[in-house]
């Protein structure tokens, strides 16, 4: 679910369940054109729908960081260590066009970038980001 879908009562009685947080890095320049920053988006909307979907009742997403620049991973591992400080067990941050591994976002507990994830012949994206998802839970 969206941050945005929960109201005060809803958060109050059912925010327990919801122990993951979904951080979404845009990782834009600047310098690209509209039609550029849009496709961007859409991509990263599609990518996010794998983990949204299929734990909807589990993961929270947060709004996502757009842009990148100096520090941009310091600012990611604080927001990844803030995010479980408030009460989210686990920090999963999921970009698609930026090369993120966990060595780097240290502060996470996934890192889900789309450059590194490897997908089989005949294999199914949705199949190995489930997998992984389910791995970290079970840690």
């Amino acid at each position: 679910m969206k941050f945005s879908d929960f109201d005060p009562a809803a958060w109050k009685e059912n925010g327990k369940f919801y122990d993951t947080c979904l951080i979404p890095f845009t990782g834009l320049q600047g310098t690209e054109s509209p039609v550029e920053t849009a496709a961007a988006l859409e991509r990263l909307r599609d990518f996010m729908d794998i983990v949204e979907i299929p734990f909807r009742g589990r993961i929270v997403t947060y709004p996502a960081l757009q842009y990148m620049g100096a520090g941009y991973k310091g600012l990611i591992n604080e927001l990844c260590h803030k995010v479980k400080s408030s009460g989210f067990q686990y920090a999963v941050v999921l970009t698609v066009d930026v090369n993120l591994s966990g060595h780097e976002i240290i502060e996470s507990d996934l890192v889900l970038a789309l450059p590194n994830i490897e997908v089989p012949q005949g294999g199914r994206l949705n199949t190995i980001v489930g997998d992984r998802i389910q791995e970290m839970w079970q840690k």
